[in-house]
């Protein structure tokens, strides 16, 4: 999977994308509000693992994650 973090602008919040290995999009969720899209993906136990990864990762880069 791949994760990347999208910068907002003016009103529209900062996003999150998370992507299969053929980059098709799988959840795309706030970064203040990752549960109910984890949730819908089955990756709610991995909530924390993820956000723990978004925090730190800058806007615009993309990150494999092993899940």
């Amino acid at each position: 999977m791949y994760l990347i973090k999208v910068k907002g602008v003016a009103k529209i919040p900062d996003y999150v994308q998370l992507r299969d290995d053929e980059f098709t999009l799988l959840a795309y969720f706030r970064v203040d509000r990752p549960d109910r899209a984890l949730e819908k993906c089955g990756l709610a136990e991995k909530t924390a693992y993820i956000m723990e990864i978004v925090k730190e990762l800058p806007f615009g880069k993309i990150i494999k994650l092993d899940i």
